[in-house]
């Protein structure tokens, strides 16, 4: 009997849904159908909640299956800051850092397919505030609100600018730091087992 494609669950089929929901969303922004863009971007929530529940109901648990869940996340939310940068509602270099972080995250020299990448706290406020930044906009124009403001949107855009820059930093501090520790380590054991060949 063929094993299982660990790509092929339940729990990917629907991260997968919030990859495809991407290109909707932009389309929506750029078009200026502010309820079209809430129902995808709820879509996608929905779905990012929903992979977690199905992927412990099913044991599908998997570091593959994080990697492809928080990329497809990472997918999602730059396309969805880019288009809102694009319109001048969001700083145009959020999208490119949350990207940078993302990738910077993905290729984490701690991290290993087996075990997903190397958790971070700050990381995952960021993580909600992306979805938060993109949703703040459009539901106020989709309920035709004129609280919070254009400024409001834009500060707190630059707020997350500065809080994925602060996380970028610490996890290069983080991973130079364990490296330095790893390296101190490995040149310790090898000074004993030469201390012990010359008694």
């Amino acid at each position: 009997m063929l094993a299982r494609s660990p790509w092929l669950t339940r729990a990917n089929g629907l991260t997968f849904l919030r990859l495809l929901a991407a290109p909707a969303l932009v389309l929506a922004i750029r078009a200026d159908a502010a309820w079209a863009a809430t129902a995808v971007l709820s879509l996608a929530v929905a779905t990012d909640f929903a992979d977690g529940f199905v992927a412990r109901r099913f044991a599908e648990q998997s570091g593959l299956g994080r990697l492809i869940d928080h990329a497809t996340d990472a997918v999602f939310v730059t396309a969805g800051t880019a288009a809102l940068a694009f319109e001048g509602i969001l700083p145009a270099p959020l999208p490119t850092l949350i990207a940078a972080s993302f990738l910077q995250y993905a290729l984490d020299a701690r991290s290993s397919i087996s075990t997903g990448p190397r958790p971070s706290s700050l990381g995952r406020w960021n993580g909600i505030a992306y979805f938060a930044i993109i949703a703040i906009p459009i539901a106020r124009d989709a309920l035709g609100l004129r609280w919070p403001g254009p400024a409001l949107v834009i500060a707190l855009g630059w707020l997350l600018v500065g809080s994925t820059v602060l996380s970028i930093s610490t996890r290069l501090w983080t991973g130079r730091s364990g490296r330095t520790t790893r390296g101190r380590a490995r040149g310790s054991r090898g000074a004993g087992r030469a201390d012990r060949s010359r008694r």
